[in-house]
């Protein structure tokens, strides 16, 4: 059987309510599924309810931007339950980060000469919390680009002319909040920190001394050879090989839950080590 351990919902910036996550899962026969929604952990109380009606298990979490001594990275913190505790006290603070972050990048546009406010991305983003791919589809529906991808590509993406910075966490500090949390760090997508085998090594190796307990190696961009190789090359520097669609709904048309792009199946050893890597 298979698991999802990365998804979104519209609480931060997928576009489905954290139930219907639950509910496209359970139509999957997946074994789990993990709401891992930015810096906010709202959603995982209506998401819970579902799995429990449904009778998947469930996994709360939320993925962090962090900082790493080659750039920035993401981590998925699973196992965070909401309310107050080490992690979740520090999450407000970067979520008015982000606003603040969001309101930079509407005025960049604006300076860029786009009839664009921050009322229309609020409006987009309903009642979760505003981020890019919110901006990103308000300029898709304006005309201004054809696609999301298209509008970080022009705008929204580091180093692109409307790409304002936010507050982050470092990469330590935040597994070790989250495991003084009673939670489990897993580093998203690790090509965006290393590009070639000796960088994956390189940087594997420094992952397990920072206090990170495994990698995301099962993932909807990687093919299957690359993924199997970065299971491999966790395992032996002794970290959980995880893995997820990074399932975002309309904001990210060409994955799907469970599938990523058709050919995803992460293995549910996947989950089990996870529980097993929880503290005690």
């Amino acid at each position: 059987m298979a698991v999802d351990l990365h998804t979104h919902s519209r609480v931060s910036d997928g576009s489905d309510p954290p139930e219907r996550i639950v509910d496209l899962a359970a139509e999957l026969r997946l074994k789990a599924v993990a709401l891992m929604d930015h810096d906010i952990l709202d959603g995982i109380p209506a998401a819970r309810a579902r799995a429990e009606e449904v009778g998947i298990p469930f996994v709360p979490g939320t993925e962090l931007s962090v900082e790493w001594p080659t750039g920035r990275m993401h981590m998925l913190a699973y196992f965070i339950e909401p309310g107050p505790g080490p992690l979740q006290d520090r999450l407000q603070g970067l979520r008015d980060g982000r606003r603040a972050r969001n309101r930079l990048i509407v005025e960049a546009l604006q300076g860029l000469g786009i009839d664009i406010t921050g009322e229309e991305v609020a409006a987009e983003a309903g009642e979760g919390a505003i981020g890019r791919p919110h901006i990103a589809a308000v300029l898709v529906r304006k005309g201004v680009v054809a696609t999301i991808a298209g509008a970080f590509d022009r705008y929204l993406a580091d180093g692109r002319p409307a790409y304002r910075p936010r507050p982050r966490l470092g990469a330590a500090e935040a597994a070790r909040l989250t495991g003084e949390s009673g939670g489990v760090a897993v580093v998203a997508h690790p090509h965006t920190v290393a590009g070639d085998s000796e960088g994956f090594a390189a940087a594997f190796e420094q992952f397990a001394d920072a206090g990170i307990a495994g990698i995301e190696c099962h993932y909807s961009e990687y093919a299957p050879e690359l993924r199997q190789r970065l299971a491999s090359l966790a395992g032996r520097y002794g970290c959980i090989a995880t893995g997820g669609s990074d399932y975002h709904g309309t904001y990210k048309p060409d994955l799907r839950l469970g599938t990523g792009r058709g050919d995803l199946a992460v293995p549910d050893a996947c989950y089990e080590a996870l529980l097993a890597a929880r503290p005690r």
